[in-house]
């Protein structure tokens, strides 16, 4: 398989984009990083053009306007709004070029099975597919737009802990990355059983769930990074030793046993091929060892 040159940053939706005015510049008023910055540092240009892809949204002017302000006000100069609202759209040479010439693409939140509808398998798929695959090229997305990245796509679902089989709604994605299922706000919505139930019928990929204000930044497409003040959960089935899913009637409770589950936060690392996690470690919160003498 081939090792993509590009870069997806998957976001759990909401966040943050009120900041403050310090002696440095705007400032994120809370967490451990400021989501919004790490797409703009992402960049391998010091002035990065920015498509915001507002596709997803019901409401895309308000949508596209206040990221436009929040990436203004960080320092971007070249932002544009791209709404695309059908496949014509999508496969227009006006559309083309703007996502040609843009160094970051960030789909904002709103319907995942939209952006599918619409911009799946067009021109503008085959052009943002390839410029991942071959260049240094960020593709950001929060909320439905980190939803849609996946293959396999959660479409819509129960929320809740009590996993029932046909809870689940699944479609199919953008497929920039095949090995992993995103759901988002995860912790918010409770939404452990249905991605819970997606792991169960697709238990060869990882169900990656994305806190609010938090979110992963995937490099090369294999080492996983945990960006912003939240958490990221996520479900390994690769050992599972009891799944009966394919067995069940509607609505029955599901039973997963050795299902394996990484609960991780801000620099936390995880190695998607090799399914390892790698916790970051601060001496700011170390605490000594404390040893009693004899």
């Amino acid at each position: 398989m081939k090792t993509p040159k590009g870069t997806l940053i998957a976001i759990g939706g909401n966040e943050q984009k009120k900041f403050r005015k310090t002696e440095e510049g705007f400032q994120s008023t809370f967490g451990e990083g400021f989501i919004l910055q790490d797409i703009i540092n992402n960049a391998e240009v010091s002035k990065p053009r920015i498509e915001i892809i507002t596709t997803a949204s019901e409401i895309p002017e308000v949508v596209g306007k206040k990221y436009k302000e929040s990436f203004l006000r960080l320092g971007v100069e070249n932002i544009g709004v791209l709404d695309i609202r059908d496949r014509n759209e999508a496969d227009q040479s006006s559309t083309l070029n703007r996502i040609s010439s843009s160094d970051i693409i960030l789909f904002s939140g709103g319907d995942q099975s939209k952006i599918s509808r619409i911009i799946k398998d067009t021109l503008a798929h085959r052009l943002i597919h390839e410029r991942y695959q071959n260049e240094k090229f960020t593709i950001a997305g929060t909320s439905a737009g980190a939803v849609v990245m996946s293959q396999e796509m959660i479409s819509g679902g129960r929320n809740g802990t009590v996993i029932r089989k046909n809870d689940l709604k699944m479609g199919t994605g953008l497929g920039l990355i095949s090995e992993i299922i995103f759901d988002s706000h995860f912790i918010k919505r409770h939404r452990f059983g249905r991605l819970a139930e997606a792991v169960a019928l697709h238990p060869d990929k990882l169900g990656v769930g994305l806190g609010e204000d938090t979110g992963v930044i995937i490099r090369e497409g294999n080492i996983l990074e945990i960006i912003g003040s939240g958490i990221v959960v996520i479900f390994d089935g690769s050992n599972l030793n009891y799944n009966q899913y394919g067995k069940l009637k509607k609505r029955i409770p599901i039973s997963l046993a050795n299902l394996t589950v990484h609960i991780l936060a801000t620099q936390d690392r995880y190695n998607i091929r090799d399914k390892i996690a790698r916790i970051h470690y601060d001496t700011r919160h170390h605490i000594p060892e404390v040893r009693v003498s004899e």
